[in-house]
């Protein structure tokens, strides 16, 4: 480690925020998943989002650190001597051209830890027992979460195969989202279902949260104050706004009328797969990024809603699907010209990064979807994973909470 004289105040100074932009995105998410289910299941969706920061936390200060940055190079997870972080002095630096403190770096990457297992929460919206999603949340991140982000972040098996992953494709949206089609498959159907969302201006206020983090997010990503940071954020807001128009677009031909949701989901779905890609494509790729993203998370929610799959806010659909194929767009569009540290992708001949790319997706997929699976079910011997007819029909936030968002 370097010493404390040759900190970089600037970057460590975007950092910081950046970390308080990533931080924000959590709440935004529960605003946002609050807004789209009924009334009777606002706190009940909200409260697994807000625990997830809390609770996370603590097991990422616990083991989760060092578990993804300490050790296991080459390997599938990383050791236990950094646990609760002992051996880091406030002192250090990260070094290796990002001079900003090591403590600014574990916060950071602690949000990225917050909101991952939150998002999979839209999946199986009232559904699911308070005390089941607290046993589920610990051992997802232990066993998925953290391997996954050791395997691209931390110096594991996929970083030795040239593996790029910018800001969370494959360690975040791909992992999160087909857990959520697992969970989809284990809880099933609602009995009582949604008449639709209950406040799109909350949903609308939540993605407002949740495109502005998204900066923290994508930018931050490069760890510090250079050419490639103003990349990643430009593509970021790029892909976003290409996403929201191409929605709306098609759901203008096909429904005849222009849907808000529509837009709303659009954004999310151009954030989630830029953000693999953010920071190794010029502002063209990330035009069909956009484009892309959401042809192909709009086809997926179709497909879901014909096969009956009750993806209560569109998890799967959007951050699993949108999450995957910006992995593998990210093989496609990637340049060295913008960024000198990342690779070059298919449409300049190299094929290999392609190929690492999608096979990184692909292990992410299946592994976060048995994973889950098999889990929710083991989980069910020990404690009741999903709720009761009488439950859903009272509604989660005072069958489960004993509390109301709304008085009237």
């Amino acid at each position: 480690m370097e010493s404390l004289g040759q900190i970089d105040i600037g970057s460590t100074a975007f950092m910081l925020f950046s970390t308080a932009l990533v931080m924000i995105m959590t709440p935004g998410l529960a605003l946002f998943y609050g807004g789209l289910v009924g009334r009777k299941n606002v706190l009940a969706i909200m409260i697994q989002s807000f625990f997830s920061m809390a609770w996370t936390t603590f097991l990422w200060w616990a083991i989760g650190y060092s578990l993804v940055f300490s050790g296991g190079a080459g390997k599938v997870i990383g050791n236990l001597d950094q646990i609760f972080l002992i051996g880091i002095h406030p002192a250090d630096l990260l070094g290796n051209g990002n001079n900003i403190p090591v403590f600014c770096f574990i916060a950071y990457q602690m949000m990225f830890a917050i909101i991952t297992p939150a998002l999979i929460t839209g999946a199986f919206a009232n559904r699911i027992r308070f005390n089941a999603y607290i046993i589920f949340l610990t051992l997802w991140l232990v066993f998925v979460y953290f391997p996954i982000a050791h395997n691209v972040w931390g110096g594991g098996l996929f970083s030795t195969w040239g593996v790029l992953d910018f800001a969370g494709g494959t360690a975040v949206h791909t992992s999160s989202g087909f857990a959520a089609l697992a969970s989809v498959y284990y809880v099933g159907k609602r009995k009582v279902q949604d008449k639709g969302p209950h406040s799109i201006p909350l949903v609308a206020i939540g993605t407002a949260l949740l495109w502005f983090g998204w900066y923290g997010f994508n930018a931050g990503s490069e760890l510090k104050i250079d050419a490639v940071t103003s990349v990643a954020f430009i593509n970021t807001d790029v892909a976003a706004s290409v996403a929201a128009v191409t929605w709306l677009l098609i759901e203008w031909f096909s429904q005849r009328k222009p849907k808000f949701v529509g837009l709303l989901t659009g954004a999310v779905a151009g954030l989630v797969a830029i953000t693999p890609a953010a920071g190794y494509v010029n502002v063209t790729g990330s035009v069909f990024i956009g484009i892309i993203a959401s042809f192909v998370c709009y086809l997926a929610v179709s497909w879901k809603n014909k096969r009956g799959l009750d993806d209560a806010l569109d998890v799967w659909g959007v951050h699993g699907v949108g999450g995957f194929f910006g992995c593998i767009l990210t093989g496609v569009f990637a340049t060295k010209i913008w960024n000198p540290s990342g690779a070059d992708g298919l449409l300049l001949g190299n094929v290999n990064f392609f190929m690492v790319e999608t096979l990184s997706a692909v292990i992410t997929a299946v592994y976060s979807f048995l994973f889950t699976l098999g889990t929710l079910w083991l989980i069910n011997k020990v404690v009741k994973v999903k709720v009761s007819a009488e439950e859903e029909e009272i509604g989660l936030d005072m069958a489960l909470h004993g509390e109301e968002a709304y008085l009237s």
